[in-house]
């Protein structure tokens, strides 16, 4: 067990590290557009004067729910605004930290299930399974339902979240796993 919580460490770690590069690198916002520093400045004063008085929280523009925001709908512009009357730091670093914790956490939960599989491809090829299904389900089912955020996006993600979590299995399983058990016939 303490091989594995090692590897789960060690993994956790490199799980970790991929996604960091994916997301604190450029190519995390490839998918979204930008506006010149006036633009924004016009934006975030529309939405400081429109929003501040209902407070932080997440804004579906128009609101669907109306007889008048459903023909706005169709319309359009639409929003999905995530706001925060206090703005928020460029860097989280108490994110970062949960973010590994949770990476070390989910690498010892895989550990702890694959040791329950015998053999080293047997693992490797569950483990990628299980990455593939939990990318398919968890990040790539949810563009489906909120077609209104881009699909770039949700593809970059799905690709992220799958080489990272294959990386950090993989090295968990190549050099923290128990070795299988060769059994010999009896003669």
């Amino acid at each position: 067990m303490i091989r594995i919580l090692i590897g789960s460490i060690i993994g956790g770690f490199v799980q970790f590290l991929i996604g960091a590069i994916a997301w604190v690198s450029p190519l995390g916002l490839l998918a979204f557009k930008r506006l010149d520093d006036g633009g924004n400045a016009s934006v975030q004063a529309s939405l400081a004067a429109t929003l501040t008085p209902a407070g932080t929280g997440t804004y579906f523009v128009p609101n669907p729910e109306t007889a008048p925001g459903a023909v706005m709908m169709g319309k359009g512009p639409v929003a999905l605004i995530f706001y925060n009357t206090g703005g928020f730091p460029a860097f989280e670093m108490s994110s970062v930290l949960t973010g590994l914790v949770l990476s070390i956490v989910m690498m010892l939960i895989v550990g702890i299930a694959l040791s329950m599989v015998d053999g080293y491809l047997a693992r490797l090829k569950v483990a990628l399974l299980f990455a593939v299904a939990t990318v398919v389900y968890f990040v790539l089912s949810l563009p489906v339902y909120n077609f209104y955020l881009p699909w770039a996006w949700w593809v970059f993600l799905a690709a992220e979240e799958f080489i990272a979590f294959a990386a950090g299995a993989f090295i968990l399983i190549r050099w923290f796993m128990p070795k299988p058990v060769v059994l010999t016939p009896l003669h």
